[in-house]
């Protein structure tokens, strides 16, 4: 097992250097006459297996990879791109009428409540079923309760973590009810 283990060891070590061109380890200078000491072994099973390859090359960042060609962290991208637009009308709540601005990453806008609903973008985003599901629309056939949670209509149009928004929620059924629910507070509790 030992020997297995050696040998596979050595066999990409062998292809590595015969992959790699072999560098000349000499030291430059007047008072220096000899090849630099490595520390590779001489004698022994690893002995032919000696790639020359200098020194490690450093990770390199992959531009675009995790931020969608930004240039910014991840999580800062996701949050300076959320800018949505919230029409909401018959709620029946005072003061809940209205278009709204949300903006997050800083916090802006003339949402009423512009941190929570950021908060609560930024947990639904945190997750992968969040992101799928949060603007979701309800699919036709659907079986859903038959209970009317009042004649609430909203639209949210916009972007979120760099994604077009443009959907609709409503009370009218069970589904649209928990729908607008987990929208709490982007949308607002009308309970």
């Amino acid at each position: 097992m030992l020997r297995r283990l050696a040998l596979s060891a050595v066999v990409p070590l062998a292809v590595l250097a015969a992959a790699v061109p072999a560098s000349t380890a000499t030291a430059s200078g007047a008072a220096s006459s000899g090849p630099v000491p490595s520390a590779a072994p001489t004698s022994g099973p690893f002995a032919a297996a000696r790639p020359a390859l200098g020194p490690l090359p450093m990770p390199l960042p992959l531009p675009g990879f995790l931020d969608d060609g930004e240039g910014t962290g991840a999580g800062e991208a996701d949050a300076a791109r959320t800018r949505l637009t919230v029409s909401v009308e018959n709620t029946g709540v005072p003061g809940a009428d209205g278009t709204f601005e949300l903006e997050c990453g800083p916090t802006g806008g003339t949402h009423p409540e512009g941190q929570a609903a950021c908060d609560r973008l930024a947990e639904a985003g945190a997750t992968r079923a969040g992101r799928q599901e949060l603007f979701r629309e309800t699919p036709e056939g659907t079986m859903c309760t038959m209970i009317h949670g009042g004649d609430a209509f909203a639209r949210i149009v916009g972007t979120w973590e760099g994604r077009a928004v443009d959907t609709t929620a409503s009370r009218r059924d069970g589904c649209e009810i928990a729908r607008w629910n987990s929208l709490v507070p982007v949308l607002p509790d009308v309970r």
